[in-house]
């Protein structure tokens, strides 16, 4: 186990053996500004005086709703300080499920990002008895300047702090996550101190950094996985350096030169279009070349390569691929991806391009990492890799998963009934099935929930199918429909982007043409038939889609149609285009 004991003495650990002049790094009026270690623990230090000042005592819930930025973290560190717990929440969620989680939590106090949280929270905040302060990261008319929670905390001494920090222990509540789930209420997932402690231990073999290491944080600090990063970066000594938003990632990695930075699936989808999208824009050789080199990148095994094909990876590399890993700043060592299933062809050609993508698998219950690849128990493309040390699973007789280990939640909060059902005999029952490759590289096929079958009695595996799918430069999001129908449909939307470029190309201009006109125009329907036609060769007859529709809009999170995590609400997506539907099975 960690020299540690509960989350908070991860920083204290980083001052005595890595003390950081850079542990934190955001970006001010143009340029990148770090705070050491040491001023880090005395701005916690404050908040959590500020907080005992508050009244806020042990086993209290304080929520922290904000995007990834340096305040959270002190937050997060001064909250767990006093022996109150930490309720992360998505800024993006609706109302009634701000007004759900803050009464079943019994929140006390809150801190937002800014003036849209903080509006959206007080439009149910007459609903909420328990909520006493509200706080902002940013300017706001609703809520409070988050430093006034330090307010009174200069008549606190450290000393009181310190007793606080004794309570703790490694087997208790250090937070409760609440997971979108994509039915019903938000589930609020209990994990201690030792769950996420265990996790942060088995990561350190897989992800390549050290106390030089400069990491590149985007993703919600709210979700357990780059929560547990985070820890995991402080433990080591990392210099962490947050992005400023989503739309200047691009540059942000560039500026940064990051040797490590975590992504979702959907995110590395984006940069491999706008990369593919440069290409489009070559021409005579240098455009042969690059697709030459993608082509080379398809083609890419980690374990049977043959000479031939080494000389001409060496060349795309030189040529072209060198060329990638530039842009994303030229020191990447590792981009880990989890969340959802990545593309294996993606996953081929990064690796190729020598930008090595560690796919791996987990769920908030598991704090989250199950298994992953890595350069030390190796890489299987299509795989979400070995299990981690301390991890157990074991595959049951449906093909569910089921997980023991000391990352295995406490359970859920106020449902003992639903813990029940998920905990047995000390396993967890993920819901995911999947398989062991060669005996020790972990597969998911699907969620158990969302395999379905035809009127003919076949199962349909629908994740699957759409990654495959996806592998199309034509579609942007793909979901697979048909349970208790003839046969599998698919509702699509289109890459409208990549539309719009394919037709200047063959003299139809579409650029200036709306969602809706390029969704109707018969060339773009008659070009995706053909691209539905090429994936369907790679399935069963009673696998392939015979029908599909397009869709005008992308499915988003703030649309309803997608999780914080960016699964598909499968349910919801039936419901709002019930007629999309109907008009396929009619």
């Amino acid at each position: 186990m960690l020299d540690a004991q509960r989350l908070f003495d991860l920083p204290y650990l980083q001052l005595s053996k890595y003390p950081n002049p850079k542990m934190f790094v955001s970006k001010r009026n143009g340029n990148w500004e770090g705070v050491s270690t040491e001023e880090f623990l005395e701005d916690c230090m404050k908040v959590s005086k500020g907080l005992l000042a508050h009244d806020v005592q042990p086993g209290d819930k304080v929520a922290i709703v904000s995007p990834t930025r340096y305040e959270w973290n002190v937050m997060d560190i001064a909250i767990q300080q006093v022996a109150a717990i930490v309720v992360p929440i998505y800024p993006n969620i609706s109302a009634n499920d701000y007004r759900y989680i803050f009464n079943d939590a019994g929140i006390k106090i809150c801190v937002v990002a800014d003036q849209e949280i903080a509006e959206k929270i007080d439009s149910v905040r007459a609903d909420i008895p328990s909520l006493q302060h509200m706080y902002a990261f940013d300017k706001s008319t609703l809520a409070e300047d988050w430093n006034n929670i330090k307010v009174g905390g200069d008549l606190i001494s450290e000393e009181a702090v310190k007793e606080r920090m004794a309570i703790p222990k490694i087997d208790d509540l250090a937070t409760i996550i609440y997971t979108s789930g994509t039915t019903g209420n938000p589930k609020g997932v209990m994990l201690s101190h030792k769950n996420i402690l265990s996790n942060v231990e088995a990561c350190i073999e897989p992800i390549p950094a050290d106390q030089y290491s400069r990491v590149l944080s985007f993703l919600p600090v709210c979700h357990i996985y780059e929560r547990m990063l985070h820890y995991l970066y402080i433990y080591l000594g990392c210099s962490i350096h947050f992005a400023e938003s989503m739309e200047t990632i691009g540059d942000n990695i560039r500026e940064v030169k990051p040797h490590v930075f975590t992504a979702v699936p959907r995110l590395i989808e984006k940069v491999f279009d706008k990369i593919m999208a440069k290409g489009d824009e070559l021409t005579g050789i240098k455009r042969g070349l690059f697709f030459w080199a993608v082509k080379v990148g398809e083609a890419y095994d980690t374990v049977n390569r043959g000479f031939i094909y080494n000389i001409k990876l060496w060349i795309a590399r030189k040529l072209i691929f060198k060329k990638w890993q530039e842009a994303l700043g030229g020191e990447v060592r590792a981009i880990a991806s989890g969340s959802a299933a990545l593309q294996p062809r993606l996953a081929r050609i990064f690796l190729a391009a020598d930008i090595p993508i560690l796919e791996g698998y987990g769920l908030t219950e598991t704090s989250p990492v199950c298994s992953v690849n890595s350069f030390v128990k190796g890489i299987r493309i299509g795989t979400v890799g070995p299990l981690v040390d301390g991890v157990s699973v074991k595959i049951a007789e449906d093909g569910e998963i089921l997980v023991n280990g000391p990352n295995v939640m406490m359970g859920y909060y106020n449902l003992p009934e639903q813990t029940e059902e998920v905990l047995k005999d000390g396993w967890f029952h993920t819901g995911d099935i999947g398989e062991f490759v060669e005996g020790k590289f972990l597969k998911i096929t699907d969620r158990k929930k969302e395999i379905f079958k035809t009127s003919g009695g076949k199962y349909i595996i629908p994740q699957a199918m759409e990654n495959k799918f996806k592998e199309s430069r034509f579609i942007e999001q793909i979901m697979i429909i048909g349970e208790g129908q003839k046969f599998p449909a698919a509702m699509i939307v289109p890459s409208f982007a990549f539309i719009k470029e394919w037709s200047k190309r063959k003299g139809v201009d579409l650029d200036a043409a709306s969602n809706e006109t390029i969704c109707a125009d018969k060339r773009v329907i008659e070009r995706i038939e053909k691209e539905i036609e090429i994936y369907n060769e790679q399935f069963g007859q009673w696998e392939k889609v015979k029908k599909f529709e397009l869709l005008p809009n992308e499915f988003t999170v703030e649309g309803g149609e997608l999780t914080p995590t960016l699964k598909f609400k499968r349910k919801i997506i039936l419901q709002k285009y019930s007629d999309v539907y109907d008009r396929i099975y009619c």
